[in-house]
């Protein structure tokens, strides 16, 4: 009986992976370098065992991996982690990869290299791996420290980051020029699409999972999850782009319903099984002899991407705001290569743009890079020990009053907020209108037979239709925000009525554009301004029911956006800087000595340095709570302090595991936020008992730093001077209703 080579070869590749990831893991070493070292043995390299007989076959295979690892990552980074990723992670992010898109194009040109090689090694030396790292930080037990959000916030941009490199290479590669436009074009048409995909994603699939819960078991859930994968896939590849940017895209809108956890957990062993076939399949790639040939750039590469690494996310941190440990530790997790490197690596190599010498050099500086990440995480902190001991006293203060600036909230103004808000609506609209007219020209007329000079009534209807499927959305291009309490406080201003006039006007000429694009893709010119003005009138007269309609909409996708914070929450995880402190969050075990004993009687700021900012217990929550306040088996309590600090803690509380860590309560976003206390303010020479900030926003005054002196845990009869600034935690909301009404105006 005859067997295709395909199952011989899926056999030989899964036979050798398992052996050597067995020795791999009995080495304590990264697993994905013993599927590449798979790779090589069953590899055409290498004659030791037997070899692949069919290639092509394989990066098939591969090519499915590659959609898996995608899915599984988008499924990890979720459009709202993005938009919590916070100002410090993306400049640190952004800095990191232009440095060494720099240095990378700099290295290929000093090595004598082409142009298109140098550019595609700096794509490769841009992104970390997010797999190495994660399983690092998990082997290690750091996942809760400091600077790990940090990383993980850097990552969720550098992911974002490859996938638009990924888009301009492949552009790049197809013109073979620098043409300036045409990579423009690829950016707009990217983000065209991210937004369309995006909106209606959020819109439809929740709901759609919602609704049919009951009917989906873990079988059904894994086959419509993947279906989705692979229809996006489909579209992507249709829309001109990589399918690594489908997968990611649905993994991405699949991460925030609320069985995000669980499609992840069945499209685990999925994953895995197809990625270790990627990563084998990268290791058949590798030409041992073309890495001896070439090892004095793989040496050169590899000093580089560590070492350019460490120094531009460093520079990057600092420059965003961060303390030097932080940025020293985050320096040095990320001094590494991987998944997206490969990915890029790869892409060079399907569309013939890049020498046969790259592919195999990028592997082995990955190799050597993963081999060397966690003992650079593990001397992190020795090595920022012996920087902060040598460096001068002077450039350490002037370090930590940057990072105090940076770190300091200032109220929002109102005209801040306008412009924000008429800018994403103009954007957000846009897209949506320009989606809805393209898809109904070029998609729907030519099914109802409206393209074609006889169906005069078939091209009417499919207009109106059209147009009315608009009608919220450019309802909302007008009107919405419009009647924002910040627009009312610039309209009291009667100075500034004259500009506020202008940007409504600007709203409703870009709605005027809309309506005539629109109509002009059905009909002439002449009756496309007729019927604009007609348009326009409707619209004026339907405002309110408009309005209504566009409500329901907005509401529906809100709701499901948010639907799975409001089951799980979420923290925010940002750092009381001067003192190294950071939010944690921990479960009181049945079996731990706090039980039914008073936040008094436990006395954690006493002893270990620590607050405690909320206690939830079932649907109940206390914020900054009391002495009084007990704890009893099942309180999840966040907590506030150093690392060092939450370990003793943790060890205190006996907890049994680390598994809340990131997670909060329901109903509350508790937050560390710095004020700048100034003359004129209420709360200028007042007590923190007198300000009221505990009982006004459930928020407790959790350091002061005076005039380069530092409070920490100040008495509530410590008075607030002009210059304090003043550290805290408590709910978002409360905070910035309470200190705005409290700002000088």
């Amino acid at each position: 009986m005859h067997l295709p080579a395909l199952i011989t070869d899926l056999a030989l590749i899964l036979a050798a992976a398992a052996v050597t990831t067995l020795i791999f893991k009995k080495l304590r070493q990264p697993l994905v370098l013993g599927y590449i070292v798979a790779g090589l043995l069953v590899g055409p390299h290498v004659s030791l065992v037997p070899t692949v007989s069919d290639e092509a076959n394989i990066q098939t295979w591969s090519e499915i991996g590659v959609i898996f690892l995608l899915f599984s990552l988008g499924l990890e980074f979720s459009f709202k982690k993005l938009i919590k990723v916070g100002g410090s992670a993306s400049i640190t992010a952004v800095i990191e990869v232009v440095i060494m898109l720099g240095l990378g194009y700099a290295a290929g040109h000093l090595l004598g290299w082409s142009t298109m090689d140098s550019i595609f090694l700096g794509g490769i030396l841009s992104v970390s791996s997010t797999t190495i790292i994660i399983r690092a930080f998990e082997e290690l037990g750091i996942k809760g420290q400091q600077f790990a959000g940090l990383v993980f916030g850097i990552l969720v941009v550098e992911d974002l980051v490859a996938i638009v490199l990924l888009v301009l290479l492949s552009t790049l590669a197809a013109s073979r020029q620098f043409a300036g436009m045409e990579m423009l074009g690829s950016v707009v048409k990217l983000l065209f699409f991210l937004i369309i995909w995006f909106v209606s994603g959020i819109f439809f699939l929740p709901t759609l999972l919602k609704r049919t819960r009951k009917l989906m078991n873990e079988e059904t859930l894994l086959v419509t999850s993947i279906g989705l994968c692979l229809l996006m896939v489909v579209l992507a590849t249709q829309a001109g782009f990589s399918p690594a940017l489908g997968a990611f895209v649905m993994g991405s809108i699949l991460a925030e319903t609320t069985q995000a956890e669980k499609i992840e957990h069945l499209v685990k062993p999925v994953k895995e099984l197809f990625g270790a076939v990627f990563f084998v399949s990268v290791g058949m790639l590798i030409d041992p002899a073309m890495i001896l040939k070439y090892a004095v750039p793989v040496v050169i590469i590899t000093v580089i991407t560590v070492l350019g690494k460490l120094l531009s996310t460093t520079i990057g941190a600092l420059v965003a705001g961060q303390p030097l440990k932080p940025a020293v530790q985050a320096g040095m997790s990320l001094a590494q290569i991987g998944e997206f490197s490969f990915i890029i690596a790869t892409l060079g190599v399907t569309l013939k743009v890049t020498s046969d010498f790259l592919y195999p050099i990028a592997v082995a500086v990955s190799a050597v890079t993963t081999f060397t990440t966690p003992y650079l995480i593990k001397v992190s902190e020795p090595v920022y020990t012996r920087i902060a001991a040598v460096l001068p006293h002077r450039w350490k203060t002037t370090l930590n009053r940057y990072s105090a600036a940076t770190q300091t909230i200032a109220v929002v103004s109102d005209w801040k907020q306008v412009l924000r808000s008429y800018f994403m609506n103009i954007i957000l609209f846009s897209v949506i209108i320009v989606a809805i007219v393209l898809l109904s020209a070029y998609y729907i007329l030519p099914m109802t037979g409206g393209n074609t000079p006889d169906h005069h009534w078939a091209r009417i209807a499919t207009a109106l239709v059209t147009l009315l499927v608009l009608s919220p959305f450019l309802w909302a291009l007008v009107f919405r925000g419009a009647g924002s309490q910040a627009a009312a406080n610039i309209w009291q201003q009667k100075k500034y009525r004259g500009p506020l006039v202008l940007l409504r006007t600007f709203r409703v000429a870009v709605a005027v554009f809309f309506v005539g694009f629109s109509v002009d893709q059905f009909f002439s010119t002449t009756v496309a301004l007729v019927v604009t003005l007609v348009i326009i009138g409707l619209l004026l007269i339907f405002s309110r029911r408009l309005q209504a309609f566009y409500g329901s909409i907005e509401a529906r996708f809100f709701s499901n956006f948010n639907e799975r914070d409001a089951r799980v929450g979420s923290i925010n995880k940002q750092v009381l800087a001067p003192w190294d402190a950071h939010l944690a969050v921990i479960e009181i075990q049945p079996t731990s000595p706090a039980i039914g004993k008073t936040l008094l009687e436990l006395a954690l700021r006493e002893k270990f340095g620590t607050n405690i900012v909320l206690i939830k217990r079932g649907q109940q929550q206390f914020a900054a709570p009391g002495g009084t306040e007990r704890l009893y088996p099942g309180d999840v309590v966040t907590v506030i302090g150093t690392d060092d600090q939450i370990t003793q803690l943790n060890h205190f509380l006996e907890e049994a595991d680390g598994s809340l860590e990131g997670k909060t309560m329901r109903g509350h976003d508790i937050v560390l936020r710095r004020y700048l206390i100034k003359e004129g303010m209420p709360l200028f020479r007042k007590t923190i008992r007198e300000a009221g900030i505990r009982e006004k926003t459930q928020g407790m005054v959790l350091g002061i730093e005076r005039s380069g002196q530092r409070i920490l845990n100040p008495e509530s009869t410590t008075v607030l001077e002009e210059g304090d600034i003043v550290w805290v935690a408590g709910s978002d909301k409360g905070l910035s209703e309470f200190f705005k009404r409290t700002e000088i105006h």
